[in-house]
């Protein structure tokens, strides 16, 4: 069996049977003894009293497939669904709360199930003609009445990465962020433009650091609201960062002042990384750990 992933949104994914979302009466037939979670408009989705997710049987909430059910895949024999509300939960969790306490098939499944509905909800309009859009393949395909075309989730790629010096880690923070939060540098990936080109790119616009190569590591699905972040080790000249675009500061940091961060999150060495859900920390792990470009 393979170790667990040190981030989330990643480990024990259902089987998205992508045969079944064209076969209607297949999902009827698992509607009755689906597993369903509903997510309201904030992306929010319901807990137990145990602080897990709260899965509803779909034979208790319709006789039918709702028509705006998104069908998740298969657990075994067990039919998985996703079911907006137009209603706030008072028992709701975002995301990011839900990756640190959910197991990990129940938060991977709700990563899934908030990118897809945050498409469907921001998408529902045809993009050539403006006609309102309705949904087959079990909620996967807008299909346009008015012009016959079809529209389907997109998910935005984006590098994130750890740039070294071959001593220092290059490292920035938003001004938004918590106090002394600093994290890998990353940035979306542009049309006619390769991950490696976008590497350069971003580092050079962020923090005027120039890349001389870089390795890709892997990826995670980050459903705030639709990117996938895909996971790099740079290599760079010693220049002097400054700042810039988005940035509020960006600074080298040697690899005792690392270690000492990811030790201890309570900031109290100066230094808070991202947390534990993201690629982010476990770049910088690896790049602790000695991984080179």
């Amino acid at each position: 069996m393979d170790a667990p992933t040190p981030f989330a949104f990643v480990d024990a994914p259902l089987d998205r049977a992508d045969a079944l979302r064209d076969a209607p009466g297949a999902l009827q037939r698992l509607w009755p003894e689906a597993r369903v979670l509903r997510v309201d408009p904030a992306g929010c989705a319901p807990c137990d009293g145990d602080g897990q997710a709260h899965w509803l049987n779909g034979g208790d909430i319709a006789t039918a497939v709702p028509a705006d059910a998104v069908f998740l895949g298969m657990d075994g024999y067990v039919g998985w669904f996703a079911l907006p509300t137009d209603e706030r939960l008072v028992d709701g969790v975002d995301l990011r709360s839900a990756a640190g306490s959910w197991s990990a098939r129940d938060a991977t499944a709700f990563a899934q199930a908030r990118a897809v509905l945050h498409w469907r909800d921001s998408h529902r309009h045809c993009a050539f003609c403006a006609a309102p859009l309705t949904y087959s393949r079990g909620g996967w395909q807008g299909d346009c009445r008015s012009c016959g075309r079809t529209h389907y989730p997109r998910s935005d790629p984006a590098v994130i990465v750890a740039v070294s010096d071959g001593e220092r880690l290059l490292l920035g923070r938003q001004a938004s962020w918590p106090a002394l939060r600093y994290s890998t540098l990353a940035g979306f990936v542009e049309p006619g433009e390769t991950l490696e080109q976008t590497v350069v790119r971003e580092v050079l616009e962020e923090s005027g650091v120039r890349v001389l190569g870089s390795r890709y590591l892997a990826s995670q699905p980050w459903p705030f609201p639709g990117s996938l972040m895909l996971g790099f080790v740079a290599h760079a000249l010693p220049d002097a960062p400054q700042a810039r675009e988005e940035l509020e500061d960006a600074r080298w940091f040697n690899r005792a002042q690392v270690g000492r961060a990811l030790a201890d999150d309570s900031g109290a060495c100066g230094l808070k990384l991202s947390p534990p859900l993201s690629i982010s920390r476990w770049l910088i792990q690896r790049w602790h750990d000695g991984e080179r470009a």
